[in-house]
C-alpha cells in the first residue's frame, strides 16, 4: 500500500504502515451514534482525554449532528459548543485536533483555538470561504462525499455505479482545491459511508476501498455504528437498535478490519481502545502478507 508523510506546523502523521485511528467527540445534543452523552462540556472534554488515553493519533471534534434528515445548527451554536472543548483539550495533549464542520467562521476559530486540520463532509462545497481558510492555514483537509444535504441525503439515493462515481466526485473535489491553492499533500479522501447511500451502496463501498487508492491521497473510512452495520445485526422484528449497543461496537470493528485490509489509512471511530486493538492484528497481518516473497511457481 501507498504511505504518506503528513507535516504542518508541529504536527506530523505517519499512514501506511499503521492504521491511524480518528477518535470522535460529538458535542451535540441529537447525535446518532451516542445520544448527546457529551452535550455537556466537562463530559466532551472528558471524553476527548479518554480517546487520547486509549491511543486516538487525532482527536475530531463536531458541534453539529450530520445524521440522516438533521437540520443545520447556527453558527455562533456551533462555536459555542466546540471552541470550549478544542481549547481545552489542545492544552493537554499533543495529538492534533480536526475540526469537524461545513462553516469557514467555525473553521477559522477552531484552528485560533488549537485545532490543526478541517474536516469537511461537504468537500468544501457549502461554504466557498472555508477553501480560504485551509489556504491561509495550510492544514490537512478531509474531503468527504455526500449526495445533497444531511437533510435531503437519505431521500432515495441512486447511483449507476456508486464506486465509480463516488471516486469521480473526489477526483474532482481534489483537482478544484489545488487549483484553489491549496497544497495537494494536505488533502486527505473519504467516501462517505452513510452519507447519502442505501445498506447495499455502503456494502459495495466498503468492499471497493481500494478504488480510493488511485486518488493519490490518503484515504479515511468512517464506518462506525452506521445503519448498516445496525441493520444487517437487527433481529427480523427490529425497526433498528440502538448504536451503542455491544453487538454494534463488534459490527464496527468487522468494518474497520475490512478497511485496513484494503489499505484504508485512517479509521474514524467511536471506540479508540477496541479499534486499535483489531488494527494491532490486522496490519500485522497486512504487512506480513506485503513482506513475504511470492510463490509464481502455483501448485503442484
Amino acid at each position: 500500500m501507498t504511505s504518506y508523510a503528513l507535516s504542518w506546523g508541529n504536527q506530523r502523521l505517519t499512514m501506511g504502515p499503521r492504521t491511524l485511528v480518528m477518535g470522535v467527540v460529538n458535542v451535540t445534543p441529537d447525535s446518532f451514534s451516542d445520544g448527546g452523552r457529551f452535550w455537556d462540556l466537562d463530559d466532551a472534554i472528558a471524553q476527548g482525554l479518554r480517546l487520547m488515553d486509549d491511543g486516538a493519533d487525532i482527536i475530531d471534534i463536531g458541534g453539529e449532528s450530520t445524521r440522516p434528515f438533521s437540520d443545520p445548527v447556527p453558527v455562533e451554536e456551533e462555536l459555542r459548543r466546540v471552541i470550549p472543548v478544542i481549547e481545552a483539550l489542545s492544552q493537554r495533549g499533543a495529538v492534533p485536533i480536526s475540526i469537524d464542520t461545513t462553516k469557514s467562521e467555525v473553521a477559522r476559530q477552531a484552528l485560533a483555538a488549537g485545532a490543526s486540520m478541517i474536516n469537511d463532509v461537504s468537500a468544501l462545497r457549502v461554504d466557498p470561504a472555508m477553501t480560504e481558510v485551509a489556504v491561509r492555514h495550510d492544514v490537512p483537509v478531509i474531503l468527504m462525499h455526500m449526495l445533497g444535504t444531511p437533510k435531503t441525503m437519505q431521500v432515495d439515493p441512486d447511483y449507476d455505479d456508486v464506486v465509480a462515481e463516488v471516486c469521480a466526485f473526489l477526483r474532482r473535489a481534489v483537482d478544484q482545491a489545488v487549483r484553489s491553492g491549496m497544497d495537494a499533500g494536505r488533502l486527505i479522501v473519504d467516501p462517505g459511508i452513510g452519507f447519502g447511500k442505501s445498506f447495499d451502496h455502503n456494502l459495495q463501498l466498503m468492499g471497493r476501498l481500494d478504488a480510493l487508492h488511485a486518488l493519490g491521497c490518503p484515504v479515511l473510512v468512517g464506518s462506525s455504528r452506521k445503519a448498516f452495520i445496525r441493520h444487517l445485526l437487527k433481529s427480523s422484528d427490529d425497526s433498528d437498535i440502538r448504536a451503542d449497543l455491544p453487538i454494534v461496537a463488534t459490527g464496527t470493528q468487522a468494518t474497520v478490519a475490512a478497511a485496513a485490509l484494503q489499505g484504508v489509512h485512517i479509521v474514524r471511530v467511536h471506540d479508540v481502545a477496541e479499534t486499535r486493538a483489531t488494527l494491532k492484528i490486522i496490519d500485522a497481518i497486512r504487512n506480513a502478507a506485503a513482506d513475504s516473497p511470492k510463490n509464481t511457481r502455483g501448485v503442484e
